[in-house]
């Protein structure tokens, strides 16, 4: 984050802080983690709320499943599409699985 006089970065952040070096360039260096003062408000304890439901759901959801191996494979085939496709690569789920089908026949 820049400072809107100068463009230099800002100093401080609750995030951390930028500090000059003597080379001439300024390095940020966080703070400590986790935070001392962490604000558990109504807000935050409906996320989390929300979250453990999800997360129940989930769970339930995997005990009717004939075979929940399959079903993680599946997602983890579709998350390293949605990265492929953060790099610039055009692959689709199709076109991986085509792939991987046929490698496996060309393996047996």
């Amino acid at each position: 984050m820049t400072n809107p006089i100068g463009g230099r970065p800002q100093t401080s952040t609750r995030a951390g802080r930028y500090r000059r070096q003597p080379e001439g360039y300024d390095a940020f260096f966080p703070a400590p983690f986790p935070p001392t003062e962490v604000e558990v408000g109504t807000g935050l304890i409906q996320l989390v709320s929300r979250a453990d439901r999800e997360l129940g759901a989930l769970a339930g959801s995997t005990s009717i499943l004939p075979n929940p191996d399959l079903f993680v494979f599946m997602y983890i085939r579709r998350e390293a599409v949605l990265s492929s496709q953060i790099e610039g690569t055009q692959a689709s789920l199709m076109d991986i699985l085509e792939w991987e089908a046929s490698e496996q026949h060309a393996q047996a």
